[in-house]
Order: C-alpha cells, then sequence, then structure tokens
C-alpha cells in the first residue's frame, strides 16, 4: 500500500525544477467494521469472477475514466503521514515496459519530505480491452540523506510467484472486491468498492459520480485506507479509515507534450 504523503513546504516553481524524468530502471470494501482482509473463501470466489489476464487482450492506451494515464501528464498532491507534511509528484512518462508480453505505461511518483527526496517509485500499468486497468509491479526506493535505504515493496508481474492486478475495475460496482497486487510476503493489496456517485471538492476542482474504494492488506494488520477516484481525473483524495492519521488531496495537474 503506498504511503500517503505531501508537502506543503515546497512551492509548485521548485517542483518543476525536478521534473526530469530519469529513465526507468532496467528491472527492478470493507468498512470500518469489517476486517482487513476478506476470508480465504470469499477472496477465492472474487478472484474467480474477476477479469482473466491474457497478454493479447490488452491495448496500448490508458484512457479508462477513473484511472486515465495521458502520457506528459503531472499531478501533484498534498497531504500530511507521520506528523509530516509532504508533496507527491506523479508524472505519466512517455516510457514504456514490456510484462508478461504487454507493453505497460510507466508512471514516476516520488515524495518529498521538507525538500528532500523521500521516494520514488516506477510503477506499471496497463489496460486490457473491456477497460479495466492492471497493476503490473513497481520498483520503489526509500532515501535518507540522498542514498537508498529501502527497496521494501519491489515486484514485477511473472517474477518470483508475483502475479498481475487490478488497479481500477472497467465498471466498478459497490461491493466489488479485487486483488491489486500479489508477492507472498511483500506486495498483497486488495480493494473494495464502497461506494459510488459521489460529489467531490479537493483544492483542484470539484466533481462528480466519483467512486470511493478502501485498501487494505495482510501486511498491515489494523490499517485501511479511503481513496476516491474520479471521472476524468482519476485518484483525488485520501484518508486513513483506521491506523495511523493520514490524507493525501490532488492541488495542481499539468500536461506537456514530451
Amino acid at each position: 500500500m503506498k504511503p500517503l504523503a505531501f508537502a506543503l513546504a515546497l512551492t509548485i516553481p521548485w517542483l518543476w525544477s525536478c521534473d526530469s524524468q530519469p529513465t526507468q530502471p532496467s528491472e527492478a470494501g470493507p468498512d470500518a467494521s469489517q476486517p482487513n482482509t476478506l476470508s480465504s473463501a470469499s477472496l477465492t470466489e472474487q478472484l474467480n469472477r474477476s477479469p482473466r489476464f491474457d497478454p493479447n487482450n490488452f491495448v496500448q492506451t490508458v484512457d479508462n475514466p477513473l484511472f486515465p494515464l495521458k502520457p506528459g501528464t503531472r499531478f501533484v498532491f498534498e497531504g500530511v503521514e507521520d506528523g509530516e507534511s509532504e508533496i507527491n509528484v506523479t508524472i505519466v512518462t512517455h516510457d514504456r515496459k514490456s510484462i508478461l508480453g504487454v507493453s505497460a505505461t510507466v508512471v514516476l511518483d516520488r515524495v518529498f519530505v521538507h525538500g528532500e527526496l523521500k521516494e520514488k517509485t516506477f510503477d506499471w500499468y496497463a489496460q486490457d480491452k473491456q477497460g479495466n486497468v492492471w497493476y503490473l509491479g513497481e520498483n520503489t526506493k526509500e532515501y535518507e540523506d540522498g542514498k537508498v535505504v529501502s527497496t521494501e515493496g519491489s515486484w514485477l508481474a511473472g517474477r518470483d510467484g508475483a502475479k498481475p492486478g487490478i488497479i481500477m475495475l472497467a465498471h466498478p460496482q459497490v461491493g466489488d472486491s479485487y486483488r491489486q497486487e500479489f508477492l507472498v510476503g511483500v506486495a498483497e493489496d486488495q480493494a473494495r468498492v464502497v461506494a459510488r456517485d459521489l460529489d467531490q471538492r479537493v483544492p483542484y476542482g470539484s466533481f462528480d459520480n466519483c467512486v470511493r474504494t478502501v485498501e487494505f492488506t495482510a501486511l498491515e494488520p489494523g490499517v485501511k485506507e479511503a481513496k476516491i477516484y474520479c471521472p476524468g481525473v482519476g485518484f483525488v483524495r485520501a484518508h486513513d479509515v483506521e491506523g495511523p492519521a493520514t490524507r493525501l488531496v490532488l492541488t495542481q495537474i499539468t500536461h506537456s507534450s514530451r
């Protein structure tokens, strides 16, 4: 589960100065009263109804209205985690990565605290012909004083038993549960759709017909996060449901041709 973070202390002009896109590395629901994980039988039933991964059933463009990834788009989020203000800058790059025979879109995500890089992650997504957006892995690094101190949470579908997951369904309905990622002991996030047709206002703007999900994982018992996705934009807000207090909101979207 990605940390919720993003810093009020940094200015937008400073962020632009950090936006050269490095080449990608070559390697790399339940409501508050419900348990953090689905029962084994329930999860198996949900997965049996989940979309089937077929490398021949994918398209080049990720244009699911609730999770659009147009290359050159740059999102800025602001929030707080562990009592610290942070800024998260997410860029949909023009790079591609082949995973399990699928050409995935490469997304660069960086977290800054007091102007210092704390985390840098490359995420890989692809969309099937039905409109489901698949999550195919991530290469993540945590930093302290400019040095990498952890790569915990990294995984790649097809390697070491890791399997693709769904980050956004084509037509999410309340009660839908799905696995977002899977590598035993490393990446076990799940999500459930808990509400639809929501109105939502964040610093970037106001939206309607939004969807709320709750994310949880067996690797962090007692931790749940609610996320809001809105048509034409995607992820706009997150906050804690259980566990440490966190919040995150979308503050800016910009576009560039390269």
